[in-house]
C-alpha cells in the first residue's frame, strides 16, 4: 500500500511538472528526434501509390484486381500493408505500455527496415505481399508508440503545436518518396527495377534514424506509472534544465492508478463513448486519406495521363504534404482539435468532388495540393486527439486498438475503391470519399470531447 501510494503521488508530481514546462530547446529536440523516426514509416506508408505503376510495369502486379479479393492486383499490395498495420496496432499496441515507449520505438523500426529490404527483392505477388504485410506490423507498432510518446512528453499548452511539427517532419517523406519514384520507377538503374531502389532507400534511411534517436529518453509518465520514480525524475529534470523544481499539487485521480492497464477499461465509462466514437471515425477517415494518397498516380493515369506525367504531377502535389500541418500549427493550440478535424474533413469532401470532375493539368495539380493540405491537417489533428483521450496506463493499447480499425478499413476499402474505379470512374471514387468524410464530421462533431489546453490528467479523469 505504501508503494502504491508513493507511485500515485509520483505520477501526480510528474504530470504537474510536465504541464509546467515551457517551449524549450530540450522539448523540441526530442519532438524532432521522435518525428524523424516516424518520417521513414511515412515514407513506407506513402510509397504504395508511387511504386504501384512500377510494380505493374515490371509484371509483379496487375493494374486491376481479378475478383473482389484477388491477390495479384495493386489493391492486394495496398491491402497487405494495411493488414500488417492492423495486426501491429490491434494485437501489439499494448507492448509499448508494457515494455516502454523507447524500447518499442527502437525495435519496431529495425523490424520494418529488415522486412522492407527482403520485400525489395521479391519477384512475385505472393512474396511481395507477404513481406509487405510483415513490414506493416512493425510500422503499426511504431506509429502508435510515437503518438503516445509525444502526448506524454510535452505540456498541455504545446500538444497541438508538437503534433503539428511532428506531422510536418513526417510528411517531408512524401515529396521525397514521390521525387524518387518519379526519378527511378520509369527506369532500371544498374539493371534493377526502379521501384526496388525506392524501397531500399527508405529502409536504409530508417537505420540511420535508429542511430541518431538513441538520445531520446523514456517517457517520464510511463516510468512513473511503473513505479520507477527516480528514473522519471531524472528524465524530467533533463527537460527542465536549470529550472529549479517547484512543489506542485498531485494530479487528479483519473491518472493516478499505479496498476497495469487492462483492455476492458476502454469499454467502461468514461472511455466507452470515446472508444466507439474513435472506431467509427477511424473506419471512415482512411477512405478519404488513403483513397487519395495511395491511388493518386493510378487515378491520374485513369484520366488519360501517362505514367511519367502522372508521377511528375504526383511529385508536385506531394511537395505540399509537410505544409498542411505547418499552416495549421498556429491554430493547433488555439482552435479546439475536434473542430479542426471536422473542418478538414469537410474540405476533403469538397475538393475531392471537384477533383473527380477535372481533367486539365493545372486545375488537377491545384486541387491535388488542396486535398493534400486538407488530408494532412486532418491527420496531425486526429493523431494528437486520440492520444489525449486515454490515461497513460492504457494509452498505447487503447490508441492501437481504435487506430487498428482504420487499418482494417483500408484492407477492404482498397478493393472497394478498385471496384468503384472500374465501374464508376474517378468521379465515383471521390463521391465515395465525400460520403465517408460526412460520417467523420458527424462522429467527431457530435460525440468527441474537448481536449485543447487541458492536461492529460484532466482529460482522462
Amino acid at each position: 500500500m505504501e508503494t502504491a501510494s508513493a507511485t500515485r503521488e509520483g505520477l501526480g508530481d510528474i504530470g504537474a511538472r510536465l504541464d509546467q514546462l515551457s517551449a524549450s530547446r530540450a522539448i523540441w529536440t526530442r519532438v524532432v528526434l521522435l518525428s524523424l523516426g516516424g518520417c521513414f514509416e511515412y515514407y513506407d506508408l506513402f510509397l504504395t501509390g508511387y511504386v504501384a505503376p512500377g510494380l505493374v510495369r515490371s509484371g509483379v502486379l496487375t493494374p486491376t484486381t481479378p475478383g473482389l479479393f484477388g491477390t495479384s492486383g495493386v489493391a492486394s499490395f495496398v491491402a497487405a500493408l494495411f493488414a500488417g498495420l492492423f495486426v501491429g496496432t490491434a494485437l501489439f499496441g499494448f507492448v509499448a505500455d508494457r515494455f516502454g515507449r523507447k524500447t518499442i520505438f527502437t525495435y519496431s523500426l529495425i523490424w520494418y527496415a529488415v522486412a522492407s529490404v527482403v520485400m525489395a527483392f521479391q519477384t512475385d505477388a505472393f512474396g511481395l505481399n507477404l513481406w509487405r504485410f510483415i513490414a506493416g506490423v512493425g510500422i503499426g507498432v511504431e506509429l502508435v508508440t510515437i503518438d503516445a510518446y509525444i502526448a506524454e512528453l510535452v505540456p498541455a499548452a504545446l500538444r497541438g503545436r508538437a503534433f503539428a511539427y511532428n506531422s510536418a517532419i513526417q510528411f517531408v517523406a512524401v515529396p521525397v518518396v514521390a521525387f524518387l519514384a518519379w526519378l527511378l520507377v520509369p527506369n532500371a538503374p544498374l539493371g534493377m527495377d526502379g521501384w526496388r531502389w525506392v524501397v531500399l532507400i527508405g529502409s536504409l534511411g530508417a537505420v540511420f534514424v535508429w542511430w541518431i534517436r538513441r538520445g531520446v529518453p523514456e517517457s517520464p509518465r510511463w516510468l512513473a506509472q511503473h513505479g520507477r520514480l527516480e528514473e522519471a525524475d531524472r528524465a524530467l529534470s533533463a527537460l527542465e534544465g536549470a529550472k529549479p523544481s517547484i512543489a506542485l499539487p498531485t494530479a487528479p485521480a483519473g491518472e493516478t492508478n499505479p496498476q497495469p492497464g487492462r483492455f476492458g477499461e476502454i469499454w467502461r465509462s468514461p472511455y466507452l463513448a470515446r472508444t466507439v466514437m474513435l472506431i467509427i471515425f477511424n473506419i471512415f477517415q482512411t477512405v478519404g486519406f488513403y483513397g487519395f494518397s495511395n491511388w493518386v498516380p493510378t487515378l491520374l493515369i485513369e484520366q488519360g495521363i501517362s505514367i511519367t506525367k502522372s508521377l511528375q504531377y504526383t511529385f508536385i502535389i506531394a511537395i505540399a504534404a509537410p505544409f498542411g500541418p505547418l499552416i495549421a500549427s498556429a491554430l493547433g493550440d488555439k482552435v479546439e482539435r475536434k473542430w479542426l478535424i471536422v473542418v478538414a474533413a469537410f474540405a476533403i469532401a469538397v475538393f475531392g468532388i471537384i477533383f473527380g470532375q477535372t481533367t486539365a493539368a493545372v486545375p488537377l495539380i491545384a486541387l491535388g495540393v488542396l486535398l493534400t493540405l486538407s488530408n494532412n491537417i486532418l491527420s496531425f489533428a486526429f493523431h494528437g486527439y486520440q492520444a489525449e483521450l486515454y490515461p497513460t496506463r492504457i494509452r498505447a493499447m487503447a490508441v492501437g486498438f481504435v487506430y487498428s480499425w482504420s487499418r482494417l478499413s483500408v484492407v477492404f476499402s482498397a478493393f472497394l475503391i478498385a471496384d468503384t474505379l472500374h465501374w464508376f470512374g474517378v468521379a465515383g471514387v471521390f463521391t465515395l470519399i465525400a460520403g465517408s468524410m460526412g460520417i467523420v464530421m458527424v462522429s467527431i462533431g457530435a460525440l468527441g470531447p474537448r481536449t485543447s489546453n487541458l492536461s492529460l490528467d484532466a482529460i482522462s479523469k
